[in-house]
């Protein structure tokens, strides 16, 4: 499939998409299972659910669902067709919109609005390995933002923003140009968005991806983007609910930042100036209905496009924001990623390490090498990318 521009489907075995249907969903609902006190009825539901996903048809939402409408159109043409002949990005979203509809999340119950991954996102916020992250905040230096330091500075925290909690927040600035955890970036336009953000001083969204250890660096590298001037306010894009597990939230956003608040030294330092940016409206956190649907963001809803349109820069988080940005589909790897993003309304940029097959905007002898020594270099998450149409 690697010269095809084919949908990426789910039900060819063998395939990465394939082993999350089949061994990633039941894992989780056993997760599930054990770390909550399900009722049986909720136990029955999951498991109808995973029996519906790789045996049944796919059936709507309740007519009564606060969302019922949305997904009729998001679903348009799939009810009623065996799930495996939907495409792999629509039927992974509409599996965890179910998995809450099963545990009861939007009914007027006890376990209305609860999180059922909250409780392992908030064991990862607290854990003490956030603690020696944040406390690795001190040894990075301020610089001003045009100067060599500032620069090191700035693609320091784009890179720990990139790799997640893979990366230390207080990533060393000796580290190799264009290096993370796992070598050297597959792209890196590092250079270009900087220069683009310091011409042109304005609005900035990020797109976030995972809470707790993830979206921490996040909200740090937004702090450097006002507290340099190289933003002058940002929206920060989360998920109205629960979403793939670890997915950011309103909820999960302010304890993020109540935790760096209650930090001490300049992780401190940082929580007070977002919490007054969040005051003064220079930080918006935003959670757009869109932000949770099984499309492409060629298909964004008009005051969603309006939004990115307006925006200096918007930045996408993460594996999923990726797949829907380029199109969730069997690209060649060396298609241009200026081509793979033409419909998105203003400039853009991705930071995504690699954990699902697309991959677009490589040059051929990266391909080539990266296929030779690596088959699964597309899903293994050991390389990343940044990317950028300015």
């Amino acid at each position: 499939m690697a010269g095809s521009s084919a949908e990426v489907m789910w039900d060819v075995p063998g395939s990465f998409a394939w082993g999350v249907f089949h061994e990633r969903h039941p894992r989780l609902i056993h997760q599930l299972g054990t770390d909550l006190p399900l009722t049986a009825e909720q136990r029955h539901a999951l498991g109808e659910l995973l029996d519906e996903t790789l045996t049944g048809t796919v059936r709507p939402l309740p007519a009564d669902a606060p969302d019922a409408g949305r997904w009729a159109a998001w679903g348009a043409g799939r009810y009623g067709r065996p799930w495996g002949e939907t495409s792999f990005l629509w039927a992974e979203s509409y599996f965890y919109r179910r998995l809450l509809g099963a545990l009861g999340y939007f009914d007027q119950g006890t376990w209305h609005g609860l999180d059922p991954f909250g409780p392992a996102k908030a064991a990862e916020l607290h854990g003490g390995a956030v603690d020696a992250e944040l406390a690795g905040l001190d040894d990075l230096p301020e610089s001003a933002p045009g100067s060599a330091g500032g620069r090191a500075l700035g693609d320091a925290l784009l890179t720990a923003s990139l790799w997640g909690n893979r990366a230390d927040l207080g990533f060393r600035i000796t580290a190799g140009r264009g290096s993370g955890p796992d070598g050297p970036l597959l792209a890196d336009g590092r250079e270009a968005i900087w220069k683009h953000l310091a011409a042109r001083p304005g609005r900035v969204c990020l797109v976030a991806d995972n809470a707790g250890p993830e979206l921490l660096p996040d909200l740090v590298l937004v702090d450097h983007l006002l507290h340099t001037g190289l933003a002058e306010a940002v929206v920060l894009h989360v998920k109205p609910h629960p979403y793939y597990v670890s997915d950011a939230t309103p909820a999960d956003t302010y304890a993020c930042l109540r935790r760096l608040r209650s930090a001490s030294g300049a992780a401190a330092e940082v929580g007070e100036r977002l919490w007054r940016e969040v005051e003064s409206g220079c930080l918006v956190v935003r959670a757009h209905p869109f932000s949770c649907a099984p499309l492409g963001y060629a298909d964004m809803p008009d005051d969603l496009r309006r939004d990115f349109a307006a925006a200096t820069l918007t930045v996408m988080k993460g594996d999923l924001n990726y797949r829907r940005l380029v199109g969730d589909r069997h690209w060649p790897a060396t298609r241009p990623f200026a081509d793979a993003v033409a419909h998105f309304p203003g400039p853009v940029a991705a930071l995504r390490t690699l954990k699902s097959d697309v991959a677009v905007g490589l040059d051929a002898a990266t391909e080539a090498r990266l296929d030779a020594d690596e088959p699964g270099w597309r899903t293994s998450g050991r390389h990343a990318l940044i990317q950028a149409r300015l």
